[in-house]
């Protein structure tokens, strides 16, 4: 207890750690699903396969929540972020083609309050829920010193499965890749939440947030600020592995940092843009705030912003009409924003 003592001392506290975690146990018991072998508090989390893949592979991904953290600090508000980060990773994992298994967080605070991180926990079980994957484990890391005592950052990854090829039983999904785009398919836009977890550097420059009253209804947005912009980030598991069973999906791009301009041409091969129209997208009220009070002009919005859509798919222009509609069966408003065309990058008319 001595040692304990002098522990405590240097800012470190064992016992909140422990609370910490007895909190956290039932957002952690949401996400359990079949392939999961123990139970929190070990040394690692232990996941099984599922039964009968053929040739799987597994695919994985990892990112943070970043600056979107800040908007937390100043709402005292950390039950939404968690999923923000979850979102980043599955969205990712699942344009290989992969379908999430488990995820695993890293929550680094300044000083262990066991209530907030239950409720950044709870978060990240949340995001698993609406992934279908399994939470296995994760890592609370106290450091007085590197970060201020009402500061942290959340950062995790996923890891799913898929099939090496399509000649696998329909049961699981085969690896996605871009060789079957051609010019002339359709590209559909499965829109945003808003923000997402992208741009929030520039976000907090142009809205001033430290010096602004986040919690202030904003007509224009139907809420505060600060509730927009925390507005988690979309995941979009679920309808896509829906929409993957219905129609042959030909490629799928997440749309985060960069914009359309960096994230869809990851999806396409060499040779190949998309045209979109610009007539098709709804463009959420958040990002006409931002453009006005940042005096950024709308090109520079779509090199930045996802502009309202979060993912989009690229299916063949027969397939089109059955996508939207399986979509939309699994909640997804989702429309025809464009066609795969000659010629490399991205043309918004």
């Amino acid at each position: 207890m001595e040692n304990r003592g002098e522990y405590i001392k240097s800012g470190v506290n064992v016992e909140a750690g422990y609370e910490a975690v007895r909190l956290m146990k039932s957002s952690v018991e949401r996400t359990r699903t079949a392939g999961v072998l123990g139970g929190l508090g070990g040394f690692g989390g232990a996941f099984a396969l599922p039964a009968g893949l053929k040739n799987p592979v597994l695919v994985s991904g990892t990112d943070g929540v970043g600056t979107k953290l800040k908007i937390a600090f100043l709402m005292d508000k950390h039950d939404t972020v968690g999923i923000d980060c979850v979102a980043m990773c599955v969205n990712d994992v699942l344009c290989c083609g992969a379908r999430p298994l488990f995820f695993l967080d890293y929550v680094a605070v300044g000083k262990n309050v066991p209530e907030r991180v239950a409720a950044i926990v709870s978060g990240v079980a949340e995001g698993c829920v609406q992934a279908g994957c399994a939470l296995i484990g994760g890592e609370t890391a106290e450091m007085p010193g590197l970060y201020a005592p009402d500061e942290y950052d959340l950062a995790g990854f996923a890891v799913g499965v898929a099939e090496r090829d399509q000649t696998s039983p329909r049961d699981f999904n085969h690896l996605l890749d871009n060789t079957n785009v051609k010019a002339g398919d359709a590209v559909i836009a499965l829109p945003s939440s808003g923000l997402h977890s992208n741009g929030f550097s520039l976000v907090r420059k142009v809205f001033d947030v430290e010096n602004r009253d986040l919690k202030k209804h904003v007509d224009e947005l139907g809420c505060s600020l600060g509730e927009a912009l925390l507005t988690p980030t979309k995941i979009y598991v679920k309808p896509v592995l829906a929409l993957m069973e219905a129609v042959p999906v030909h490629s799928l791009a997440h749309i985060t940092g960069g914009g359309f301009h960096e994230n869809i041409p990851r999806s396409l091969p060499g040779g190949l843009g998309v045209k979109v129209e610009r007539s098709s997208l709804k463009i959420p009220p958040i990002f006409d705030l931002l453009m006005r009070e940042g005096h950024i002009d709308e090109v520079q919005m779509f090199h930045i912003f996802n502009m309202g859509v979060g993912m989009t798919a690229a299916v063949a222009p027969e397939d089109a009409d059955e996508a939207l509609r399986t979509l939309k069966a699994n909640g997804v408003d989702a429309r025809v924003m464009g066609t795969v065309v000659e010629g490399e990058g991205v043309s918004i008319c």
